[in-house]
């Protein structure tokens, strides 16, 4: 597999995206967590559960700002502001795909 460097350092395979970036609806995979030097919040999030390979899905956002949105890792849903899921890279999820 071919991999993209990310400008903070950190290597991030094609098809890989930034979980803020995502509309709801969007499920997928997560692919990792950080830019190379984790963050007290990058350690946090892990903890929560979010790792590599564990599945993901974007429920809903608020509007006005978008800003906190609801994901669903795993069996658990958050609510979460974009920030601090800006280093949570995911790899979407195929048509027809369970994920």
């Amino acid at each position: 597999m071919d991999a993209i460097a990310h400008p903070h350092g950190r290597t991030v395979a094609p098809g890989s995206f930034s979980l803020s970036a995502l509309p709801p609806g969007t499920r997928g995979t997560v692919t990792g967590v950080g830019l190379g030097v984790s963050t007290t919040l990058e350690r946090r999030l892990m903890e929560l559960g979010f790792v590599t390979g564990e599945h993901i899905e974007i429920l809903a956002e608020a509007r006005p700002g978008r800003d906190p949105f609801v994901v669903r890792i795993g069996t658990t849903t958050f609510a979460l502001r974009r920030h601090e899921v800006e280093t949570v890279w995911v790899e979407l999820a195929r048509e027809g795909s369970p994920t």
